[in-house]
């Protein structure tokens, strides 16, 4: 649900929650729920 233009820009492409997960210590993921 999170698309990534050619200048690594992130874009949701759905309507939903935004949220910055963490994946260890260095490592973060963007996810979008719909709702």
């Amino acid at each position: 649900n999170v698309g990534r233009g050619k200048d690594d820009t992130l874009y949701a492409t759905v309507t939903g929650i935004v949220k910055y997960e963490r994946l260890g210590r260095d490592r973060k993921q963007v996810s979008v729920y719909e709702g």
